[in-house]
């Protein structure tokens, strides 16, 4: 059998570093110290620390009251509601009930317009038009479709036959 003359000098180095293989390769990386162990959300990015304004003290312009305010007295109007209401019910348009359908015999109402069975795109203000992209890609095809046909005539001008006059012909046949 054969037996390598290197096989002590290998067994021997390997013995040597065997140690710094034992990390699945020679180690590249020190070690971490059990002190500085990884810590819950450290990995997250952290926000840049908030900065105190000055302008904190100003309060922005609300809208709501103060407590301390008092509502302005004394002011009176002319107006007679009861009656400006009661003209504008007389006078107005009487609403029109929403479509509802009814499911059961028991009387349950749904609204008709969520419901899904109205169809809702007939009331679309471009219903029935066509789409610009359609109107643009047809006008293209068109003029496609002319531009061939000019070329092809073309073509077949150049190629057509030519009705040569009586004396041409005499000279080509002489």
């Amino acid at each position: 059998r054969y037996i390598s003359i290197f096989r002590p000098s290998v067994k021997c180095e390997a013995m040597k570093n065997k140690a710094q293989w034992k990390t699945m390769g020679p180690a590249k990386v020190a070690v971490p110290s059990p002190k500085n162990f990884l810590q819950k959300h450290s990995k997250e990015p952290k926000l840049p620390a908030r900065k105190k304004e000055r302008d904190s003290t100003k309060l922005p312009e609300l809208s709501v009251p103060r407590r301390t305010d008092h509502p302005v007295m004394g002011i009176q109007s002319n107006k007679n509601f009861i009656n400006t209401n009661a003209v504008a019910a007389i006078t107005g348009l009487p609403k029109k009930p929403q479509p509802v359908y009814v499911d059961r015999r028991q009387g349950d109402k749904y609204l008709l317009e969520t419901s899904g069975l109205a169809p809702k795109y007939i009331k679309k203000k471009d219903y029935g038009v066509t789409p610009k992209y359609i109107t643009r890609r047809n006008e293209e095809t068109k003029r496609a479709q002319k531009e061939y046909e000019a070329s092809i005539l073309e073509h077949l001008k150049k190629r057509a036959m030519k009705q040569l006059s009586d004396e041409e012909k005499r000279r080509l046949l002489q």
